[in-house]
């Protein structure tokens, strides 16, 4: 975690072209993790970018019976509530396509941060190092539910997951996996769209620190980034 960040750029003009390889990136990912390993173990993003491509991954063809979903973060919200970053993901992807309900992870924000990172800390206990994880960024540079200035980036040991008390943006309560837990995989790619990233983007480009760069696996981020 101390190594900097390896960067891939991906640029696209056209969100389309955005959304068609993102969408083709993850199903190349997931056929190399199952001929290789027999299975694909992937760690979903919540919010609206990734809403066209998990809808494309509906309609696409794999072995689904080999994936295996995490989350990199949920909203302490009921479990049915439509702003949970899984029942959006179930919504649009994960509810028409056979994978195993056995093998979908999901984080019980119902149980308020701290009871939930304990439960969701178990469930990657024998996880293993991921396949790929997906995430986005915020117009502050967050990822995950991992904000600027708080305490989690003065801690020398961060846990696997994360309980959030204090999110900038609603809801407050959250739970998120740590840097260092999204980082302990073979891929990691960052789906960024919309004008209001571009500060964001900048900052990043220069090797300022954000929370998104935090995210250090050993063979680096392929950033997706739309420029429309």
């Amino acid at each position: 975690m101390d190594s900097l960040q390896t960067c891939r750029w991906h640029e696209y003009d056209s969100r389309i072209h955005f959304e068609q390889a993102a969408c083709r990136f993850i199903l190349a990912s997931a056929e190399q993790a199952i001929t290789a390993r027999g299975a694909f173990r992937i760690v979903l993003s919540g919010g609206n970018t990734p809403r066209h491509i998990y809808r494309a991954l509906s309609q696409a063809k794999s072995n689904w019976s080999a994936w295996h979903i995490y989350f990199g973060d949920e909203r302490c919200l009921p479990a049915d509530d439509p702003e949970r970053n899984s029942l959006m993901a179930f919504r649009i992807w994960l509810g028409h396509v056979p994978i195993p309900s056995q093998q979908i992870h999901l984080i019980q924000g119902e149980l308020g941060p701290e009871k939930a990172a304990i439960s969701y800390s178990r469930e990657l206990a024998g996880a293993g190092e991921f396949d790929l994880v997906v995430l986005g960024l915020g117009e502050d540079g967050h990822t995950a539910s991992l904000f600027p200035d708080r305490a989690w980036e003065h801690m020398k040991i961060l846990p696997a997951v994360l309980p959030v008390f204090d999110s900038p943006k609603p809801p407050l309560l959250r739970v998120t996996l740590s840097p260092a837990r999204l980082s302990h995989t073979l891929q990691a790619m960052f789906l960024v769209f919309g004008k209001e990233k571009q500060e964001a983007v900048k900052y990043w480009r220069t090797g300022k620190a954000l929370p998104a760069s935090r995210i250090r696996p050993a063979n680096g981020v392929d950033i997706f980034l739309h420029t429309g």
